[in-house]
């Protein structure tokens, strides 16, 4: 009775990756055991506040949006150091940060898969360039009017923000294998 609860409550994201992934990365890198195969470890949403100094309202419109996006509230990080430079002193707001994890994580996965990142003008496909050598992708968005959360007619001020996805795999093939797997539009020249 519990296998059944389980697997009613698995997203589409873990389905296809326990009957799909697995079987195809073993088969791809010929590992000996189930767990060593790489996965998806964690999704960290970023907005940087740079625009909030001059205008402090927008730092409220920011958080606003990156919890609807996420599902959950943002921390605000905060400088270390004063830069004279860039106008940042100790302990000023310069950044929002969401971690996800889990089940949330699969759906937000799933939802930027399908709905967002079609919704990107002009998108033609990631390029494989956004992957550092543990094989952990980097997404940047000039718009976070792309997300099906954010109504673009109601959006008041125009934001990026930076979606990195964390794997467990020890090389960037293995985490560009995986995440092609796991249906991302990857590519592989730059067009």
């Amino acid at each position: 009775m519990k296998t059944h609860q389980k697997c009613k409550s698995m997203t589409r994201l873990s389905k296809k990756y326990r009957e799909e992934v697995v079987l195809k990365m073993k088969k791809f890198f010929g590992y000996k055991n189930n767990l060593a195969i790489p996965k998806v470890d964690k999704v960290t949403i970023n907005i940087g506040t740079s625009r909030a100094i001059k205008e402090p309202k927008l730092l409220d419109i920011m958080q606003e949006n990156l919890a609807s996006i996420a599902g959950q509230k943002p921390v605000l990080r905060y400088a270390r150091k004063s830069v004279s430079g860039f106008n940042v002193k100790e302990g000023m707001v310069v950044g929002l940060k969401v971690t996800l994890r889990g089940k949330r994580m699969e759906e937000f996965l799933d939802k930027l898969i399908n709905i967002t990142l079609p919704r990107v003008r002009d998108f033609r496909g990631l390029s494989i360039k956004s992957f550092d050598e543990q094989g952990n992708l980097t997404i940047g968005f000039k718009e976070c009017s792309v997300f099906p959360e954010i109504d673009p007619n109601k959006v008041e001020v125009i934001h990026g923000l930076e979606v990195c996805i964390s794997t467990t795999a020890k090389k960037r093939e293995e985490g560009i294998k995986l995440l092609k797997l796991l249906g991302f539009p990857l590519v592989e020249k730059e067009s």
